[in-house]
């Protein structure tokens, strides 16, 4: 029904407005009597060997839904009827931004992907703490993405990564610090080696304080050269990291099928869906083996099938997160990947996906 019907209408409006209408439909029929036990039914499929405990955490599955999508942690209640074993909301900033100006959203559908520069918009960490303060699903793993404000400068971006962190830290169960979206303005500088380990490392001391410390990752570009990963590394290993992300969006546009002066004419933004999946697979694949394995990494980039799913798996993902691939296939795509697991293991292949 999706492909068929409700794709087609979504895909005849502005990305960014379909966006907010599935999301406002979706909050209003939840208040219904039995929507979410209905969504369930339809999409929220769960088996005992779809589990994964990573950096200390027990997931029912390992498919997530990544950052970007719920910004505001406005519908965390609501994913978790579709089938996510884990939501991660963001990026958020320590003060509420409106983003970048708007148009800001866009698909290429012959390629199946999409163009963002949205800007980190979202409400800020204080009304996006308290949000989750009032969820009901208190069963759900919140990761909180955190980035700093497009206004404060590099040399005290640090200060903003702190901020959010402090205001998130008791309604989250882990941590992702973004600094490699290309849609704030100078924030990939962050990811040299000397401005990340000082940034990682002033997070990192306030985390390590806590009486509970959170599992703290990093998301990286898929724009890394093999010395970057390797420095990359290097600094997890210096500042304690339990986890990657790989991959952010990327500032690429090789080997796209839509028409070049389209592409061109909807200006810079960052590219995901089915043209990341090949790139962010090698990221994930040369940080498994480099790292011994001994690394956990959220696989993230061009997932639009059980088949790419497992490939990340296999390449060395301990969980995955979906994104552009659930725009364009929509939400059964969910059900359809853990199925696949389940059968993939009951037919003797060997379990995809790390356990550390």
């Amino acid at each position: 029904m999706y492909n068929s019907l409700v794709k087609p209408l979504l895909f005849n409006l502005d990305a960014e407005r379909a966006h907010h209408l599935v999301f406002d439909n979706l909050r209003r029929a939840a208040l219904l009597p039995g929507t979410k036990a209905l969504l369930r039914a339809l999409y929220d499929f769960q088996d005992p060997s779809l589990e994964r405990e990573v950096f200390g955490l027990k997931f029912p599955n390992p498919v997530g839904l990544a950052a970007g999508f719920d910004k505001n942690a406005a519908l965390t209640d609501e994913m978790a009827t579709l089938g996510f074993g884990f939501v991660e909301i963001g990026t958020v900033t320590p003060r509420p931004q409106p983003g970048n100006p708007t148009p800001r959203l866009f698909r290429l559908p012959q390629d199946e992907a999409l163009v963002n520069r949205m800007g980190f918009n979202n409400d800020g960490a204080a009304v996006v703490a308290a949000r989750l303060a009032r969820r009901r699903n208190r069963q759900l793993i919140i990761g909180g993405n955190i980035g700093k404000n497009k206004d404060t400068p590099n040399e005290r971006a640090a200060a903003d990564y702190v901020a959010s962190f402090e205001a998130l830290a008791e309604v989250v169960d882990y941590f992702v610090v973004n600094v490699s979206s290309p849609n704030t303005p100078n924030l990939r500088q962050l990811q040299e080696k000397k401005p990340l380990i000082e940034l990682l490392q002033r997070v990192q001391a306030r985390n390590l304080a806590r009486a509970t410390p959170r599992p703290l990752l990093l998301k990286i570009a898929p724009d890394l050269t093999d010395l970057q990963l390797d420095d990359i590394l290097e600094i997890a290993r210096e500042t304690q990291l339990n986890g990657l992300v790989a991959t952010n969006t990327t500032i690429s546009r090789d080997n796209l099928s839509s028409e070049p002066s389209y592409v061109a004419s909807l200006g810079a933004g960052g590219l995901s869906g089915k043209p990341l999946r090949a790139r962010a697979t090698e990221v994930i694949r040369y940080i498994h083996r480099k790292s011994d394995g001994g690394l956990p990494i959220i696989g993230s980039g061009g997932i639009h099938s059980a088949a790419d799913a497992r490939e990340k798996l296999d390449a060395g993902a301990s969980l995955i997160q979906l994104y552009t691939g659930f725009i364009y296939e929509g939400p059964a795509l969910v059900s359809r990947i853990n199925r696949s697991l389940v059968r993939g293991e009951r037919a003797g292949c060997a379990p995809a996906g790390a356990t550390t």
